[in-house]
């Protein structure tokens, strides 16, 4: 069956919703004709019977499943805090030249209900937004090509009546009653649901902006929306854990949560959403405050009618340069304000002079590394690579063209990377193969370099790099013929550290970038790696020496790679699940600020598609290099831990990455070494300095502005979410080189009872002492934690160091939206989808997304098919009862039985049935808002496959993995909270967890509260 890719089809087109193309108010589709009630030829059942046997359907909501386990809760009631009283607080000029003093509407849930009625029902995404809902903003149009309207009057926390989340204060959920529950016990449905969250959020941004100024409590990480910068960073770059900062370190303990920010310097913007500006100040560079070196921002002010600009950070009045004057008008407001764009939007790009150079600037050379061993030919590993290779640097109809051209005549071909970017191609088994693609050349030339033990590059830089688009031919004959090259070679033991030094040698003098394969553990060679897990260390406390690479030479090619400017990323397939040793492979990525794409069950074809479209992705998304970061922050405040994938000498130096690229993320953690003043605001400031891919030397700066409160009510107000989720499972990523699992396991627990018991303390409201009171804006945070419990890095019982170590490394470099997704997978039904779901709205354009169920077998029904995703793999699970008219309406005719479907499928084909273009159309859709890894299908057919596991794994809200189930886990908290709040909690074994860096690292948040 052929592979298909969704974005060169008919029914949709990667970019705004209007572009999606299928059925709508009986117009002609791409199909053929106009879909009518059922699903084509076949003869399918009516739109109100769905795919389901006769038999009946699975009974969804009884005492089965969670309902059951509710019984446990006994008469504990779900609720919240109380709205606590709102006190003015006039602050003049917090903000430099935002106005802040603008009246909001009374707040109101989505479906104007008033405060005080239903505890949860804000989150149903069936309602509408009140009037004072916290995300009113501007609407949109279905294309968004610009940015429609003027942003509302911009907002502060300190001086509105908050509105947080999806609704209000949520207040105490009434004992649920019904069929399969009995009075006095608590209604599953009650309990907080994400996929709700997700759902509403979602429906509400397809036609609003989020301005970010204005409202200070982030949009889901996990939904797509528009962001229109006021000044203050969009949340894409930078999330604060709190938007609203307690004034002393006291305070923040109180609530036991963590003070940091999630960084995403090179984030990717949406369509509608306004282009980064690059500024240029030519020799002078751009304006930065002589004590602390902050950039300018919208932040600072100007005094002395535009003679002195005082830092908002250290608040230091700087002498404003001849060049950089201009008058202030009355209110004191720079007349060119409007027409600097450094004065008006918190994310900009500075061009550099040459001081900020370490290296000439140069595009971005990319040093394609492959494996040509036995084992990446006999698995049809290498044949799939060189074909992601010609997809990533041609795309598909360029890359099918057969080698050369009538008369001579080369089309032109798009580009793929910027220009001045180039390539060189060098492959190694026993020995390296260097390669010269020059465009006189007929075809490639090769080279071999069989010395391990010193190896040198034996073509010069302007030799081994080219053009890729003046080179095609030669590099498109070369890329085909590789797998038959050395096809006729029988080395199964690749030596990768000296391929990496050499290469490592080739980019010394310009930095770079390199992409290498690797299909067996390199066992040759200096640096040969051996079998370290050998199943004698699990589950012990020397079972984190696996997660860890304790060999030298592979330490200092990490550290030289960092030091040349040059990032690694590597594509791993083991075979049959055998053992690559990641901990010290990708010890190099993670130092570099690179990647590690790992297939532990490589298959052709099955695998090949998602191969090829994640080497795709690698080349062609925003990517820097030679870079290096630094975080500032306001007096009062200072940065105590960095988490993520990068090299750092010495505490307090700057963060160096060999390679920066849109997909990574890493989170900062602050201390306190003052008292904030809570009339002024607390300021962030991000600064990346890094060589453009196109060859541009730049400063991208983020800034991020909190207000500072006294009342810890206001301070909870304001949690985002996810922000504290990715701060805890990156610190918790962090430690498991350092504790053991099961310390980790319990700290992430124990940390889940302080905040909980915290925010009980400080809420306003009065619940009876029995209840279990969530804050509004971590309603499904213990949800999220607890799935974090389960993750493959944290989970207790076997699982390789392999898995544990590349979940743990993708937990450290996460951005917030991928971490939402890997947590909580989305799960949609396919047998029940409504007839206009997954085509565009006929009135708005946008495509009709329907809801997400819970991660839960409980809302699985007999003879169903689902799909799930979880920003790794997407799944398509089928029951073993599923209709004979399902599969023939979505694979095709003649296939009835799940037997009859070829196991190795990974993308659905073309077909004219309307329920074929609905999950394409879906799948489309659910590309275009993941992070790095592509979207392709597995099959999980029940009694048939072993991805069927990998489907039960998913359900986190289930027991599995030795953990507990939502409910139960609910019921685990709520107990340690009663205990916490009457002063009888005895913490679990690992409460310990960091604290021996107590001294060196004061202030840190650590996972246990003590």
């Amino acid at each position: 069956m052929a592979n298909y890719n969704p974005y060169q089809q008919g029914d949709y087109q990667q970019g705004p919703p209007s572009q999606f193309r299928g059925a709508s108010n009986g117009a002609p589709n791409q199909y053929g004709g106009t879909p009518q009630p059922g699903y084509g030829p076949q003869g399918t059942p009516q739109p109100d019977q769905g795919y389901f046997p006769s038999q009946g359907q699975a009974n969804v909501g009884k005492d089965g499943g969670m309902g059951a386990l509710a019984g446990q809760m006994g008469g504990m009631g779900l609720g919240g805090d109380a709205a606590a009283p709102y006190r003015p607080n006039k602050k003049k000029n917090r903000h430099a030249y935002h106005n802040l003093e603008q009246p909001t509407a009374p707040a109101q849930t989505f479906g104007g209900v008033s405060q005080g009625q239903y505890g949860y029902a804000s989150t149903d995404s069936t309602q509408q937004m009140g009037p004072g809902h916290p995300y009113t903003g501007q609407q949109i149009t279905a294309a968004m090509n610009q940015f429609p309207a003027p942003a509302n009057a911009p907002f502060s926390p300190g001086l509105q009546a908050p509105s947080p989340g999806f609704g209000n204060q949520p207040q105490p959920v009434p004992p649920a009653t019904g069929p399969g529950v009995s009075q006095g016990k608590v209604d599953p449905e009650q309990i907080p649901s994400v996929p709700r969250l997700r759902d509403a959020a979602t429906q509400y941004y397809l036609d609003h902006v989020y301005p970010t100024m204005e409202q200070h409590i982030p949009p889901p990480a996990a939904v797509p929306f528009v962001a229109h910068d006021q000044g203050n960073s969009s949340p894409k770059y930078a999330r604060l854990t709190l938007n609203n900062i307690p004034s002393t370190t006291e305070a923040l303990s109180t609530t036991a949560l963590p003070l940091g920010i999630v960084l995403q310097p090179l984030a990717p913007l949406q369509e509608g959403e306004q282009p980064i500006p690059v500024l240029d100040f030519g020799e002078t560079g751009p304006p930065r405050c002589r004590r602390c070196r902050t950039y300018i921002n919208p932040f600072m002010i100007f005094r002395a009618g535009g003679n002195k600009l005082v830092c908002n950070m250290c608040t230091f009045p700087n002498d404003v340069s001849p060049e950089y004057f201009a008058p202030t008008d009355p209110s004191g407001v720079r007349v060119d304000r409007a027409q600097r764009p450094e004065l008006t939007v918190g994310t900009v790009e500075f061009m550099v002079p040459k001081e900020y150079w370490a290296k000439e600037p140069v595009g971005l050379h990319w040093l394609f590394l492959i494996d040509v061993g036995q084992e990446a030919i006999q698995r049809g590993f290498l044949q799939a690579f060189c074909q992601g290779l010609l997809l990533a640097l041609y795309g598909k109809e360029q890359a099918e063209e057969e080698d050369g051209q009538q008369n001579g005549e080369r089309p032109e071909v798009p580009r793929r990377i910027p220009a001045g970017s180039k390539v060189g191609f060098v492959t190694f088994d026993r020995s390296m193969y260097f390669f010269n693609c020059n465009a006189k050349l007929e075809q490639a030339q090769m080279l071999v370099m069989p010395d391990l033990e010193e190896p040198f590059v034996p073509l010069g830089s302007d030799v081994l790099f080219v053009d890729p688009y003046e080179s095609k031919p030669v590099i498109t004959n070369l890329l085909r013929r590789l797998p038959n090259l050395f096809s006729r070679h029988k080395n199964p033991e690749p030596a990768l550290l000296p391929a990496l030094r050499a290469t490592q040698a080739a980019l010394a003098s310009t930095g770079g970038k390199i992409v290498c394969s690797l299909s067996a553990l390199p066992t040759w060679g200096p640096g040969r790696l051996f079998l370290r897990d050998k199943n004698d260390l699990h589950g012990i406390e020397t079972e984190r020496k696996l997660f860890q690479t304790e060999h030298a030479d592979w330490r200092k090619v990490a550290s030289n790679m960092v030091q040349s400017g040059i990032g690694v990323d590597f594509f791993l397939a083991a075979a049959s699940a055998g053992y690559m040793d990641i901990a010290t492979i990708g010890h190099v990525s993670a130092l570099s600020g690179g990647e590690t794409y790992f297939y532990p069950t490589f298959t052709a074809p099955r695998d090949v598609l998602k191969l090829t479209k994640e080497i795709e992705r690698t080349v062609t998304r925003e990517t820097g290099y030679q870079a290096l970061m630094k975080v500032r922050c306001s007096n009062g405040l200072q940065v105590s831990s960095y988490h993520g994938n990068f090299l750092q000498h010495s505490f307090g130096a700057d963060l160096e990455l060999g390679s920066v690229d849109a997909d990574k993320a890493l989170g900062v953690m602050f201390s306190y070494d003052g008292k904030l003043d809570s009339k002024l605001d607390a300021h962030f400031q991000c600064a990346l300095l890094y060589t453009t891919a196109s060859g541009e030397r730049r400063v991208r700066c983020t800034n991020t502005v909190a207000s500072v409160s006294e009342r810890l009510p206001d301070v909870m107000r304001y949690i985002d979410q996810d922000a504290v989720l990715s701060m805890i499972a990156k610190e918790a990523a962090t430690r498991m080189t350092e504790r053991t699992l099961k310390d980790i396991r319990n700290a992430l627990t124990e940390k889940t009872i302080d905040i909980l018991a915290g925010h009980r303390r400080t809420s306003s409201g009065s619940h009876p002492p029995g209840q279990l009171v969530l804050p509004e804006n971590l309603k499904e945070f213990a949800m999220y934690i607890l799935s974090l419990i389960k993750t493959r890095a944290f989970k207790a019982g076997h699982e390789p160091s392999d898995r544990r170590t590349h979940t743990m490394r993708f937990l450290k470099s996460a951005s917030p939206l991928e971490l939402s997704l890997f947590l909580y997978p989305r799960i949609v039904p396919l047998h029940s989808l409504p007839d206009t779901a997954c085509f565009p709205d006929p009135e708005t354009g946008h495509l009709v997304v329907p809801p997400s169920i819970r991660a839960s077998f409980s809302r699985i029904e007999e003879g169903g098919a689902y799909l799930v995703d979880d920003g790794q793999t997407c799944l398509l699970w089928l029951h073993e009862l599923v209709s004979p008219n399902l599969l023939e309406d979505l694979f095709g005719p003649g296939l009835t039985s799940l037997t009859h479907l070829d196991p190795s499928l990974s993308s659905l084909p073309v077909l004219d049935t309307h329920l074929n273009a609905q999950v394409r159309n879906l799948i489309a859709y659910w590309a275009s808002i993941r992070g790095s890894k592509a979207l392709t299908l597995q099959l999980a057919r029940q009694g048939l496959d072993g991805a069927e596991y990998e489907f039960a794994r998913l359900l986190v809200e289930d027991r599995n993995s030795e953990a507990q189930s939502y409910v139960d886990w609910l019921v685990h908290l709520h107990r340690g909270i009663q205990l916490e709040l009457s002063g009888n909690r005895r913490k679990e074994e690992g409460e310990g967890i960091g604290a021996g860096l107590e001294g060196a690292m004061a202030g840190l948040s650590n996972l246990i509260g003590r």
